[in-house]
């Protein structure tokens, strides 16, 4: 499956059907990777750590990349999971899989719900 990267540098949107289509190779959800430094996400990869490089190659930087789960029939808080195995920093403070930082979940938030229609 391809990865795109949706925000300011490729697609600008991305809409819920897409997202669901995307969804059918996991089920019910899409794994997506996001930027928070560039208000951008790649979308569509097998492993969190396949967008992650992609965004890296790009010139991003992997301290402001966190992975998490879309799910696209799901609405409000229930969209978007914090889980990632790339999300484990404890030299930066995040000791789990999901988004210990409260500002940091909701500029992730905020990223996901400007770049899906």
């Amino acid at each position: 499956m391809e990865i795109l990267v949706i925000g300011k540098s490729g697609k600008e949107k991305i809409s819920r059907s897409e997202l669901e289509g995307m969804a059918h190779s996991f089920g019910n959800f899409v794994k997506a990777v996001v930027d928070i430094e560039k208000g951008i996400m790649a979308v569509g990869g097998e492993l969190h750590s396949d967008e992650e490089a992609l965004l890296l190659e790009n010139g991003s930087q992997q301290r402001q990349l966190w992975g998490i789960n879309l799910y696209p029939g799901l609405q409000g808080e229930e969209l978007i999971e914090f889980d990632s195995v790339i999300n484990l920093r404890p030299s930066h403070g995040n000791r789990t899989r999901g988004v210990g930082d409260e500002k940091t979940r909701h500029k992730i938030k905020e990223i996901v719900n400007s770049l899906i229609l």
